[in-house]
């Protein structure tokens, strides 16, 4: 009875041992085999998971830790057990950082001290390198300094050269006065419609008028627009470069405030004999008693604003005035063609009334001759004789006349010098860069083609020459 009362508790413990057996991870393959079984765990309540896990079949899972690691908060487990370095720097680091601090601090205190001293007033010889007049210069201590420091800057907010036109010709040659003329809304306009969408219209006249005043100006066309956009309309209106003396452009205004102004004094010029023509007051803010101010012109193809301001500009080139600012002063704000047709009105009332008064003292040509006081051949008898400003104005027009009969005549030949010329600057222009820096070439294939380049533009000076001998006969027959 004993030994079958022994064979179920043996059965028992070979099954505890088998279950341990298998709740525990192998270390050693076969040699943990021919280790001795231990002593089980006692049962928990976990001990049925881990038997039906066994039963069936599945690898159990590695991923856990002992209870008491679980428990440990985070910082606890973190902790290496290395001393930190904090506040264990070193004498040259700390010296380090004080010279850093110390640097930054200077450099502060230095840029504040310079910002307030370039707040200062303007002083005389400053405003005179700026060529810009106390009332124009920026007022307050921060617009000075803004001023100052955006001086930094001028590339950007000044003319591109210091003198905007070559110096002057030689007496003969050179027109006492000069007449700046804008383009936008005064001598063209940009029109729209559906049919061909954007255009640009040329004022009524202003081929007349370029050609008239020419003979009395030296005109510049100066405007705000860049030149690759301004080109194609002053070649259209100039197409043989015989009115229009020099032309600039954007990079040669400069900016006051944000606002695009073009500064006279940049001119080189006697200011005392320069009128500008503009249609914004703003151009000339720092010269306005040179400009006159035109409404703009808005395509009205019975416009005759332009040409109505002949008279009055050949008058000045006429009479020839020492300074053109205080005439341009009194017809300031006025309508200028209609007031200054009123004055040469009353200028020839009194020159009719003059001559009345000188005839009555003579009474017959007879007695007349026989001292030898006649009246002009070009004048019919009984009629007062022409003023000096008619008569100039007379040549004038005759001058005009016969310059279109040359150009009519002679269109052909100048169409064919011009086409020549514009080849040849093709011709010279490179291709491409490796043209421009001379690369791409053997040195004896560049030396040859710098030959042939010297001596096309040798004869295209000479084509050059014969094409402007025809302006300096013109200006030969106007002096």
């Amino acid at each position: 009875m004993f030994a079958v009362l022994a064979r179920p508790v043996q059965r028992r413990a070979f099954t505890h041992s088998a279950r341990w057996i298998s709740q525990k991870p192998s270390s050693g393959g076969a040699s943990s085999n021919s280790q001795a079984p231990k002593e089980p765990a006692p049962e928990t309540p976990e001990t049925p998971a881990a038997e039906t896990t066994s039963q069936s079949g599945a690898a159990p899972s590695l991923d856990f830790a002992p209870p008491e690691v679980e428990q440990q908060a985070p910082k606890e487990r973190e902790r290496t057990g290395a001393r930190s370095s904090k506040g264990t720097l070193s004498a040259s680091e700390k010296r380090r950082q004080n010279m850093g601090m110390v640097s930054f601090g200077l450099l502060g205190l230095s840029m504040g001290l310079g910002l307030f001293y370039a707040g200062r007033d303007w002083e005389e010889e400053e405003l005179k390198e700026m060529k810009l007049k106390r009332e124009h210069a920026p007022q307050g201590r921060w617009n000075r300094t803004k001023e100052r420091v955006g001086s930094v800057f001028d590339y950007f907010n000044k003319p591109a050269w210091t003198e905007l036109l070559p110096p002057p010709y030689p007496p003969p040659h050179q027109k006492p006065y000069t007449l700046l003329i804008s383009i936008d809304d005064l001598l063209v306009t940009s029109t729209w419609d559906r049919q061909h969408g954007w255009r640009t219209a040329k004022r009524p006249g202003v081929d007349y008028f370029l050609a008239y005043i020419s003979q009395f100006y030296e005109v510049v066309i100066f405007t705000t627009q860049n030149y690759y956009t301004a080109i194609p309309v002053l070649d259209k209106l100039d197409k043989y470069n015989f009115y229009i003396t020099h032309r600039l452009f954007r990079e040669a205004t400069r900016s006051i405030n944000g606002t695009v102004v073009k500064d006279l004094s940049y001119l080189n010029r006697d200011l005392s004999k320069v009128v500008a023509l503009d249609t914004d007051p703003t151009h000339y803010m720092t010269h306005p008693e040179n400009a006159i101010i035109l409404p703009k012109w808005k395509g009205d193809p019975s416009d005759k604003g332009l040409v109505a301001m002949i008279p009055f500009l050949e008058s000045i080139a006429i009479y020839k005035p020492t300074d053109v600012r205080p005439i341009l002063e009194a017809y300031h704000g006025k309508d200028i063609p209609i007031e200054y047709a009123k004055k040469e009105a009353e200028a020839k009332e009194r020159h009719i009334e003059e001559w009345k008064k000188k005839s009555h003292q003579i009474s017959n040509s007879s007695f007349s001759s026989m001292f030898g006081i006649s009246q002009a051949s070009s004048t019919p008898r009984g009629q007062p004789p022409p003023t000096y400003l008619e008569q100039k104005r007379a040549e004038a027009q005759r001058q005009y006349l016969e310059e279109q009969k040359y150009l009519e005549a002679n269109r052909e030949t100048l169409d064919k010098m011009l086409q020549q010329e514009q080849e040849a600057m093709a011709a010279q222009a490179p291709g491409s860069l490796f043209e421009m820096f001379g690369q791409g070439k053997k040195p004896e294939e560049a030396a040859a083609a710098a030959i042939a380049a010297a001596k096309q533009e040798q004869g295209t000076g000479q084509s050059q020459s014969g094409a402007q001998a025809v302006p300096v006969q013109g200006s030969e027959k106007k002096a």
